[in-house]
C-alpha cells in the first residue's frame, strides 16, 4: 500500500466533507426561500443532501464491482446517524422531538429497517429489490411535500412572509448563487467519493479486512460527517427539530434511495453476507425500534440519554474490532454486554415508557375520571 492512496483517500473524505456542506447550504437556502419549515428541511432537503456522499460512494463502488460497500456503509451510516449524531447533538442541548416524528417518520424509518432485512434474506438485494426502495423514496418525498400543504392556515403565513422576505432581499443572483453551489458540491462528492473508494478497498485488502466492514467503520464515519457537522451546527443554533429531521430523515434516505439506487445500477446487485444478516442488520433495526420509547418519553432526547447513544456506538465499535481481530477478550465484552448492559437498558426504556404513557393518559383525562383514578 504506497503513500499515495492513503493521500488521496485522506483527501477524498476531505472533499465529500467540502462538498456536503457546500451542497447543504444551497439546497437549505433554497429550500427555506419557497418557506419550508425546520422540520421538513431537516427531513428531506438537509437530510438528502448530507447523505449524498453516501450516495457517491455507494454509486461508485457498485460501478467499481465492490458493492458490498454499499451495504456496509448504509448500515453502518444508520447505526451512527442515531447513536453518534443524535446522542452529540443531545449532550449539546436536549432535543425536543416532534410529534410528527414519533407519529409518522420514526416508525417508517422502524418498517423500512425491516423491508431491508427481507429483502436481504435471499442473500443479495437485486434491480427488483432495488426498484422497490427507490419507488418507496419517491413516495415518501411526495407524501412529505402533500403533508406539508396540509399545515394550518397561521403557518403557512408566516413561511410565506419569511419566503418572501428572503426573496426580495436575497434577489436572482442569489438564487443562481444557491444553484451554482449545488452543482459545485456534487462535483466536489463525485471526486471525492472515487478517491475514498479506491482507498478503502486498498486498505482493506491491505489489513485483510472485508469490505463490509471497511463499509460499517471508515466509510459509513467518514460520509457522515456532513451529517455530524449539520445536526451539531442545528443544535448549538438552537434549531432542534433540524437536528432531529435530519438523523432521521437520512436513515430514510439511506435504505430507499442509497441502496434503492445502488442495487438498480449494480450489475450483479448487492451482496448480503450471512454476517450482517446475523448481526449488524439485526442492530441496526434495535437502534431504529429504540428511538421510539426514547423520543414517546416527554417528546424529547435528555442528554443522559445521548450519553447512552454515543457509549453504545462506542461499545459497538469495539465489538467488530474484537470479532474482527478475534481478541480473547471478545468472549467476556460479549457476555457482559448481552447479560447486563443490554437486558438493564430494555427494562429501563420500558419503564420510562409506561410512565410516560400513563402521564399522557392523566393528562388526557377529564378532572372527575383523574380523580377516580386516583382513588
Amino acid at each position: 500500500m504506497d503513500v499515495l492512496t492513503l493521500v488521496l483517500f485522506v483527501l477524498g473524505i476531505g472533499l465529500l466533507i467540502v462538498g456536503a456542506e457546500v451542497l447543504v447550504r444551497g439546497a437549505s437556502h433554497l429550500a427555506v426561500a419557497f418557506g419550508i419549515s425546520p422540520l421538513v428541511v431537516g427531513l428531506t432537503v438537509v437530510s438528502f443532501a448530507t447523505s449524498s456522499p453516501e450516495l457517491a460512494v455507494s454509486l461508485q463502488s457498485a460501478f467499481s464491482g465492490q458493492a458490498d460497500i454499499a451495504l456496509g456503509n448504509v448500515i453502518g451510516s444508520n447505526i451512527f446517524n442515531v447513536l453518534i449524531i443524535l446522542g452529540l447533538a443531545a449532550i449539546i442541548t436536549p432535543l425536543v422531538v416532534s410529534q410528527q416524528l414519533i407519529r409518522l417518520d420514526v416508525p417508517i424509518m422502524i418498517g423500512i429497517s425491516f423491508l431491508m432485512l427481507l429483502l436481504g434474506l435471499d442473500g443479495r438485494i437485486g434491480r427488483l429489490d432495488g426498484l422497490l426502495l427507490t419507488v418507496g423514496i419517491i413516495t415518501y418525498i411526495s407524501f412529505a411535500i402533500w403533508q406539508s400543504r396540509r399545515e394550518t392556515a397561521e403557518v403557512q403565513e408566516e413561511y410565506s412572509k419569511q419566503a418572501t422576505g428572503r426573496a426580495s432581499q436575497r434577489g436572482v443572483a442569489a438564487i443562481i448563487k444557491d444553484i451554482g453551489m449545488i452543482i459545485a458540491g456534487l462535483a466536489f462528492l463525485a471526486l471525492g467519493s472515487n478517491w475514498m473508494v479506491d482507498g478503502a478497498v486498498v486498505i482493506a485488502r491491505f489489513l485483510g479486512l472485508s469490505e463490509l466492514i471497511i463499509g460499517l467503520t471508515i466509510i459509513a464515519v467518514g460520509t457522515s460527517l456532513p451529517e455530524v457537522a449539520a445536526s451539531v451546527v442545528a443544535a448549538l443554533r438552537g434549531q432542534r427539530d433540524m437536528a432531529v429531521g435530519n438523523a432521521v430523515g437520512s436513515n430514510i434516505f439511506n435504505i430507499l434511495a442509497i441502496l434503492g439506487i445502488t442495487g438498480l445500477v449494480a450489475p450483479n446487485g448487492i451482496n448480503v453476507p450471512s454476517a450482517a444478516l446475523n448481526f449488524d442488520l439485526p442492530i441496526m433495526i434495535a437502534v431504529a425500534v429504540a428511538c421510539l420509547p426514547i423520543f414517546f418519553t416527554n417528546y424529547s432526547v435528555d442528554r443522559w440519554e445521548g450519553v447512552l447513544f454515543v457509549t453504545y456506538y462506542i461499545a459497538y465499535t469495539i465489538f467488530i474490532v474484537l470479532a474482527t481481530t478475534q481478541h480473547a477478550a471478545l468472549p467476556v465484552f460479549s457476555g457482559v454486554m448481552g447479560m447486563f448492559v443490554l437486558p438493564l437498558t430494555v427494562v429501563t426504556l420500558f419503564v420510562l415508557s409506561v410512565r410516560a404513557f400513563r402521564t399522557k393518559q392523566y393528562a388526557a383525562a377529564p378532572p372527575a375520571e383523574y380523580a377516580q383514578s386516583k382513588d
